[in-house]
């Protein structure tokens, strides 16, 4: 399709193959592992691949959420919906998506941790955390932007050589318009693009990519468990409620900072 039908498939749609290397010489220098299954099964934690592609992975979806918040707003302005209360809390929810995934790109760096010849590596509770919140919330901006821009994407021509034939191009523009004296022609180039973002074959791909990205949504969050308990900060948190129950058993408070509601010892202290 044109630009104006396919803004983002016409300049980033890839097709996907299958590459079949059945007669390939291989030169020895480009030979990192040879016949070593447990290197092979080593290598993604010992060199550091499993803690760097997160960061990039996380800035790459922050900066993408940055075009589909700012999309988003464009198409309900053209709509005419956007001073609606519900359909601005929707966006700001869109707006605090956009803003956990630039924090945890920023703590991943902020908190990075040594590693050898003085490089560092991001922080491994940030990455665990973006690898399960971002098929969540990919799946959820999409779902806000159906429930807003409803017929907006869907209530459009079939081409932009539709708007090129005088004819009908009389009717898009008294009857496909924008709101608040939005012409139809940018009107359908805004909407457009946003189908083109969620709705077309491209954007449903885009989908299915950012729910299986980081793999089994299972496994994603019992590593983000196992973080947790092997860092430490699972012992720090029982240890909180452990506190908390400790100070406290069925005769009333048992340490001498917190008073029960019956010592009137109390409220002489109060009265001097």
């Amino acid at each position: 399709g044109s630009p104006y039908d396919y803004p983002l498939s016409s300049r980033f749609d890839e097709n996907d193959a299958i590459l079949v290397m059945d007669n390939v010489l291989i030169p020895w220098e480009n030979v990192l592992i040879y016949r070593d299954f447990d290197r092979c099964r080593r290598w993604t934690m010992e060199g550091g691949f499993a803690r760097m592609y997160p960061l990039q992975a996380c800035v790459r979806l922050a900066v993408k959420l940055d075009f589909i918040t700012a999309l988003l707003k464009k198409s309900l302005e053209c709509t005419g919906t956007l001073e609606f209360r519900g359909v601005q809390a929707d966006l700001g929810e869109v707006v605090a998506w956009r803003n956990t995934f630039w924090a945890l790109s920023d703590s991943m760096c902020s908190e990075a941790t040594p590693w050898v010849n003085g490089a560092y590596l991001p922080d491994h509770a940030a990455l665990q955390t973006y690898r399960v919140l971002a098929p969540m919330a990919y799946a959820k901006i999409k779902n806000i932007i159906e429930r807003n821009v409803t017929s907006g994407l869907i209530y459009l021509p079939s081409s932009a050589r539709d708007l090129n034939n005088p004819q009908i191009d009389q009717y898009l523009a008294k009857y496909v318009r924008g709101s608040n004296g939005m012409d139809h022609v940018q009107r359908i180039k805004i909407l457009k693009l946003m189908w083109d973002a969620i709705g077309s074959e491209f954007g449903g791909r885009h989908e299915l990519y950012e729910i299986n990205y980081s793999g089994s949504q299972d496994e994603i969050r019992l590593q983000c468990l196992r973080q947790a308990q092997s860092s430490g900060n699972m012992d720090k948190m029982m240890a909180m409620v452990d506190r908390c129950l400790s100070e406290y058993d069925q005769n009333g408070w048992t340490v001498p900072h917190l008073h029960n509601n019956d010592d009137i010892n109390m409220l002489d202290k109060l009265l001097k």
